[in-house]
């Protein structure tokens, strides 16, 4: 067995010891021109739900990275979805790892513990009804992170979140809002049936507690429209998307007071957003434009940033204005099926 397959076998043993699982490994491997990055998912049944982990994000064969301390990306996935009396391991989450594999490996970009992404719909097209529509990322409970001999492995952990749980990591924190919410997410098994937690009391009042004295740890957002444009006249104008605006608003509130700025970047330009004791605009260049806001006026800029399309002045900062733009929400295949603003 390669070395770097078996790091990952011997880890997996130590908590099922004795359990063949089930392996759905590749037809065409990626590096002979295949379309899915992984090699192999296997896949443990457990009492209440799948346990799958990915063999492909790291060094399974030889070492080739030249990074000596990592294996490959640094990672392998893994997911926990709740199981009821079915034999077989639900296709769509197989397909779901291997998206998310096939990201990092054409982007470059790979996942890390507190990362968390909106998949801009249900997380499987089998249950379009369900409420988790968004992920985020935590070690493993179980598995955690292990030597090889090609480096280290940590074995990352999918965790499905609702849309209200999603927005909360951007006032707060990943990691803390998984915190708060394991009491009712034994090993962060994603569940397709279940509500937000957002609702129950105590987890509300961890979040809202947790929000007010800690802030948010969110220090960018990639948004569909962020712009700006200044004149002698007119002073500046920040230009906005109505879908996303309220948002903004939510996270600058949730920064500013606590001394952290704000990254807002978009295709056509970003603004970047400091706490300061006046006004003041500075284009930095390429689009990019840093704004020092005072506490008054960060209320009135807040306050402005909703999703009513139309342009707003603020009464403490006269040369600073806001324009809020229709947003259209496209399908996969680039129909508009909402507009908001």
């Amino acid at each position: 067995m390669p070395a770097g397959w078996d790091a990952i076998d011997g880890a997996l043993g130590r908590i099922y010891p004795g359990v063949e699982p089930l392996h759905y490994g590749t037809v065409v491997k990626w590096r002979l021109g295949g379309p899915d990055p992984l090699d192999g998912l296997s896949v443990y049944p457990r009492d209440d739900h799948w346990h799958f982990v990915s063999y492909g994000m790291s060094e399974l064969y030889d070492k080739e990275s030249d990074d000596p301390d990592e294996s490959g990306w640094g990672f392998e996935l893994t997911f926990r979805v709740a199981r009821g009396a079915e034999t077989e391991p639900p296709v769509w989450a197989l397909n779901f790892l291997q998206n998310l594999a096939r990201y990092v490996f054409s982007s470059g970009n790979p996942f890390a513990p507190g990362h968390h992404v909106d998949l801009n719909g249900p997380i499987s097209l089998a249950a379009p009804d369900t409420a988790i529509r968004a992920i985020t990322f935590v070690d493993d409970p179980e598995l955690g992170v292990i030597g090889t001999p090609h480096g280290r492995l940590r074995f990352l952990q999918v965790v499905g979140l609702t849309l209200e749980e999603y927005a909360t990591i951007e006032l707060w924190d990943a990691a803390a809002l998984l915190q708060a919410l394991a009491p009712h997410l034994p090993l962060f098994v994603t569940d397709l049936a279940r509500g937000t937690l957002t609702d129950d009391p105590a987890v509300a009042a961890a979040i809202a507690d947790g929000v007010r004295r800690e802030g948010s740890s969110t220090g960018s957002m990639y948004v569909a429209e962020a712009s700006w444009e200044s004149g002698p006249a007119a002073g500046t104008t920040l230009t906005f998307g109505a879908n996303a605006a309220a948002r903004v608003g939510r996270v600058l509130a949730a920064r500013l007071p606590f001394g952290r700025g704000l990254l807002v970047d978009g295709p056509n330009g970003a603004v970047g957003f400091q706490p300061g004791e006046r006004v003041t605009v500075t284009d930095r260049g390429e689009g990019f434009a840093e704004i020092q806001v005072p506490p008054p006026v960060l209320a009135e800029l807040a306050g402005a940033l909703r999703p009513v399309a139309g342009t707003y002045r603020l009464p403490s900062a006269p040369n600073l204005s806001v324009r809020i733009v229709k947003s259209r929400i496209r399908d996969p295949d680039g129909n508009i099926v909402a507009e908001i603003g």
